[in-house]
Order: structure tokens, then sequence, then C-alpha cells
């Protein structure tokens, strides 16, 4: 789902290194539209998250920001809240 300056994407309920490529694969299809501002990460389906998911959106980060472009988290619950909470995600992503 998507508006002209905002892409959403949605990891898999189990965001770790196997869902790296398909992932990549998405955010760098927004990365690449220019009308794109502002890329949701939208979490309300991710059960379980691990430390290749954390590096992975890092990466995006990173990549997003080179491009003048923000990512936002959405809808953290559950075990994946408490992940990036403890890995402070808080104080480097807007979470929403």
């Amino acid at each position: 789902m998507s508006t002209e300056s905002t892409v959403t994407l949605r990891p898999a309920s189990r965001f770790d290194f196997n869902s790296f490529r398909d992932f990549r694969n998405a955010y760098e299809s927004a990365l690449d539209n220019p009308a794109a501002r502002l890329l949701i990460v939208d979490m309300k389906d991710v059960q379980y998250i691990d430390s290749a998911a954390l590096g992975i959106l890092l990466l995006l980060r990173d990549r997003a920001t080179s491009l003048n472009k923000q990512v936002e988290l959405h809808k953290l619950q559950g075990t994946a809240k408490e992940v990036l909470e403890i890995a402070n995600f808080q104080k480097i992503f807007t979470i929403r």
C-alpha cells in the first residue's frame, strides 16, 4: 500500500536473515521511486525478530538517509517490540 510520497513495507512474521533478500528487494524498489519520501515498516505481523533483522533495518535507514528519505517503524508489538526497545531503536527511528 502506498500513496505518492509514502511506501509501506511489511516484513514477514518471522523477520530474520532468511527474510533479507525479499525485504531488501522491497525497500530498494521503494528507495528507487523518486516520489517516495517516507518508508513505513509496518511491524504488525512480526512475531519473531533477530539480530540480522536489526541489521537489515539499519541498512534501510542508512540508505534512506543518504537519499533524504525517512523511515518509520509502525505497530510494534510483543517480542519484536521488546527486542527493538532493548536495542534502543527508539533513539534512531521514529516509532508509531
